[in-house]
């Protein structure tokens, strides 16, 4: 039997004990398919600013970034603030130790910085393999294999130097006081830390989060974390470079090499790292331009085709939200996802690595090609679909088998002056690596490190040997899901709504959703970040999300050759939109975000 075909097959066995028959749900390993557990739904009204916001997974943050922007700083500005602020007190989320993508508009020139992670020079393809089989994920993680370059501070100060306009020292105060006076722990913070079984086997970890029995700190307990205050002091007075030369770097490479049991990561490897400002993808939908990021990230490639083949299938069914949220809407959405997904796992890698199908990625959303994908649309189920030929083939790839990813945060700002940021940052899994680096400032504390390179293909090839284009090579970043997204009106270029979410592959899955909420269906964007989730990854079983759909549309899903598996889908949807009585913002209710602004 084909090694893909295995796969799935045990993929699909290991799922039937959660299919929706009844049975009990005793496989904790299902939450691979989330990146962060659930900690409750807290219902929102939205928020509405007339003057500028900063929408952020975490109050603190969000307020960090009014902060800014009330002093005059530009969105730039406060996207950053925020999110060293999030570091800190969201921090199984994204950090310094970690990387994003960042799509900033400041009136007139529209940049993707890529600050995503690079595998090490010594990294090769067969990084994650033993005796010629795949690492198991929860190993890889935990490894020391897993942390690529981070890329955080690089973006950063890259897109400050090109954008911003208070002094860069000032954009870390907010964070530095927190890190000294101490935050208290908030209820998903505490959640998370009391949940996860590695994290405590991290000496810093577990001196900073923990008691001595165990048990992480109560809710509402002061955090203080002087060695993140200590590094934050050092990059707001000698520049973002500073993290990738001296003591910060030289601690961060000792700790994931004792850990890895090899030197996985070098000097060198850190001296290299440059943050890539790259064109983003602009995509007309719906009478708006959609921008989002470009390879490395299959976001926006991957939502703008599971959409353009939406729009080529029956429009009735997701014209609006009532029509969307019935079973025959749901089978159209999930059977176009499976498709755009199938193309993901083909074509979409780093593309200093890769070649785009014909050259050019606008390949997979020529409209000829999605109308000749959604012929494949049918009702039952067709199951699982393979990729398309969207162009001559430069390169041939074989497709990446499923494997977890995880994730991350999202902010969006928009200030006084119509610039705007969507940023989507990342440790990879919920407290990355579960390695902590103090920075070389040897006190209490520190930031968490990444496990990136667990987003690449485990695998390097197919059982026949045909390369698989997400696979490891020293100096590539691997693919992501992060889709940082910024929409302007198509006919006056007027800047329209800033979004994005974290959560893995199903990232895809949350900003399309909000994108059909916020454009056709017209919502605000609080209403339309708390509609239900759902999505289907070109896999066996279709994730649901719990408690949101009535019986009655489950088992006609169920009887259109859906198999449901029911589960929390933690999304963490920030959105910004520009009305024209200010500017609405919603934050996910199943999060701690907020909105904040003037």
């Amino acid at each position: 039997m084909p090694r893909l075909a295995l796969l799935i097959l045990l993929l699909t066995s290991l799922l039937t004990a959660c299919e929706r028959t009844g049975a009990p749900d005793t496989l904790p390993a299902l939450d691979t398919l989330q990146p962060e557990q659930a900690s409750g739904y807290t219902e929102r009204t939205g928020w509405l600013h007339t003057r500028y916001a900063v929408a952020a997974a975490n109050p603190l943050a969000a307020e960090a970034g009014k902060t800014m922007l009330a002093a005059g700083g530009s969105a730039i500005d406060a996207a950053i603030a925020a999110q060293l602020v999030l570091g800190l007190v969201e921090p199984q989320s994204s950090g310094l130790g970690g990387g994003g993508f960042l799509l900033s508009w400041d009136g007139e020139q529209l940049v993707a910085w890529d600050g995503r992670e690079v595998a090490p020079a010594s990294a090769g393809p067969d990084l994650f393999m033993v005796d010629g089989e795949p690492m198991t994920f929860p190993q890889a993680v935990t490894s020391g294999l897993g942390t690529g370059v981070p890329g955080m501070m690089a973006m950063l100060a890259e897109a400050h130097q090109q954008q911003g306009h208070l002094p860069w020292a000032r954009l870390f105060t907010p964070a530095i006081t927190l890190a000294e006076q101490g935050f208290a722990i908030s209820p998903r913070l505490h959640t998370l830390l009391q949940g996860d079984r590695h994290l405590r086997q991290n000496p810093l970890a577990a001196a900073l989060y923990y008691q001595p029995d165990g048990d992480a700190h109560p809710v509402g307990t002061t955090l203080r974390n002087p060695a993140y205050g200590a590094v934050l002091r050092q990059l707001a007075e000698l520049g973002g470079d500073t993290f990738y030369r001296g003591a910060i770097a030289e601690d961060i490479i000792r700790r994931v090499n004792q850990r890895a049991g090899r030197q996985h990561l070098q000097v060198g490897d850190f001296s290299r790292y440059r943050a890539i400002p790259r064109s983003a993808l602009c995509t007309r939908w719906q009478q708006a331009q959609v921008c989002g990021f470009p390879p490395p990230s299959s976001g926006h490639l991957t939502i703008m085709q599971l959409l353009g083949i939406l729009d080529q299938l029956d429009t009735r069914h997701h014209a609006s939200a009532d029509s969307f949220y019935t079973a025959a809407g749901l089978h159209d959405y999930l059977e176009a996802a499976k498709l755009a997904f199938a193309d993901r796992a083909r074509f979409i890698a780093d593309p200093d690595f890769v070649t785009a199908p014909g050259g050019d990625w606008s390949s997979l959303l020529s409209p000829a090609y999605l109308r000749h994908r959604s012929q494949w649309v049918q009702t039952p189920s067709a199951g699982l679909a393979t990729a398309g030929n969207p162009a001559p083939a430069l390169a041939w790839y074989a497709p990446q088998p499923p494997q977890p990813e995880f994730g991350t945060t999202h902010i969006s700002v928009i200030d006084a002056q119509g610039r705007a940021v969507a940023m989507t940052t990342s440790i990879e899994q919920a407290f990355g690596s579960r390695l902590m680096s103090d920075g070389g400032t040897g006190q209490a504390g520190g930031f968490l490190l990444n496990n990136q390179l667990t987003d690449f293909s485990f695998r390097p090839t197919d059982a026949a040997g045909h390369p698989i284009a997400n696979r490891v090579e020293p100096g590539k970043r691997p693919r992501s899901s992060m889709s940082p997204t910024l929409v302007f009106n198509a006919d006056t270029g007027e800047l329209v709504a800033s979004l994005g979410s974290p959560g893995g592959a199903a990232i895809i899955h949350y900003t399309a959703k909000t994108l059909l909420g916020l454009l056709p269906w017209q919502l605000s964007p609080q209403d339309t970040v708390a509609l239900p989730n759902l999505g289907n990854f070109n896999s066996p079983q279709t994730l649901v999300e719990t408690g949101r759909f009535s019986p009655e549309v489950l088992e006609e899903l169920i009887s259109k050759g859906h198999t449901l598996n029911e589960r929390d889908m933690t999304s963490g949807i920030q959105a910004l939109q520009v009305t024209p009585q200010g500017i609405a913002g919603g934050a996910d209710p199943r999060r701690e975000g907020s909105v904040a602004g003037e």
